[in-house]
């Protein structure tokens, strides 16, 4: 997995989220984000089907493979870059799939708090 120069909300260097599928706004695998990122992509999260079916009746449907777009659809215990205020809502219905912290962008700390995100922290023990 690769390592980007950008740092997560743990202040360490940013690690990948995922290369299978191949996750985040620029599709490196990691949550990094920029000017053209509007959505900022930047919570490395655990898909969990309560999630993908919270998602889908919001509009965006993560779980459809679209072949057009190279996109695999996703399901339970995959890894992707959510956008910070999708996932925060979700963590607002009780359905936030856990963070993998160190693979959080730092830019997740302007819409959420870093309590919120550590009681949502992904574990492999989960």
């Amino acid at each position: 997995m690769s390592e980007s120069k950008a740092k997560n909300v743990l202040g360490e260097p940013l690690q990948s989220c995922s290369e299978s599928p191949k996750t985040g706004f620029y599709r490196t695998g990691c949550c990094e984000t920029g000017s053209e990122d509007s959505g900022r992509h930047v919570v490395c999260a655990v898909m969990t089907d309560e999630f993908l079916q919270f998602t889908k009746q919001r509009g965006n449907d993560l779980s459809t493979p679209i072949p057009a777009y190279n996109f695999p659809g996703l399901k339970n215990g995959d890894r992707w870059c959510l956008c910070a205020l999708r996932w925060k809502e979700s963590f607002d219905a009780g359905v936030a799939p856990p963070v993998v912290l160190e693979a959080t962008h730092e830019a997740a700390l302007r819409y959420i708090s870093i309590e919120i995100l550590l009681s949502s922290a992904y574990s492999s023990a989960n």
